[in-house]
């Protein structure tokens, strides 16, 4: 297949009491399509996230953004533009990352984390030099990651929870 160049359409969520920022790569076609993050069916991110939370599982965008913004979790994604094919983040040439300053600078973000290797690769490449943010890879919640259970992933994803707390109790 031909790489396609992808411009970034999704804004990041967040707001003002973000505590944690997840970071993927760039949306896939699907999520491109239905207009919010981890919109492939058979991707695990919202029913990871929702058990690692003790939430019921979003159906709904507005569902999806509440949950996120109720539990301090800001989303979006290390890639303004890149040429990729499909959802491959392995096929992902010349990228363009996002400005996290705005973000940062607008939130009380205490970790970042990405929900998988070529995010976390990319971020350590644009983005830490200038944010000076460690960032912590969680494995992939994609299908096409399927050597990664269920439980593997909700323990990974657990990593999140110390950092939503209230600061003054960690």
């Amino acid at each position: 297949m031909t790489p396609q160049r992808v411009e970034h359409p999704l804004a990041p969520v967040w707001d003002a009491r973000s505590r944690v920022l997840l970071l993927g790569t760039m949306p896939s076609p699907r999520s491109r399509a239905q207009g919010f993050y981890y919109g492939h069916p058979q991707n695990r991110f919202w029913r990871v996230l929702a058990a690692v939370l003790g939430e019921p599982l979003p159906q709904s965008i507005p569902e999806k953004r509440g949950m996120l913004l109720r539990r301090g979790i800001a989303l979006w994604d290390v890639l303004a533009s890149c040429e990729i094919v499909g959802a491959s983040d392995a096929s992902i040439r010349n990228p363009v990352p996002n400005d996290l300053g705005p973000l940062l600078a607008g939130a009380p973000i205490r970790a970042v984390f990405a929900t998988g290797g070529q995010a976390a690769r990319l971020y350590r490449r644009w983005q830490q030099p200038s944010t000076g943010l460690p960032i912590t890879q969680l494995p992939s919640t994609s299908p096409a990651n399927c050597a990664c259970s269920w439980e593997a992933l909700c323990q990974a994803y657990g990593a999140i929870l110390p950092w939503l707390e209230d600061p003054k109790s960690v």
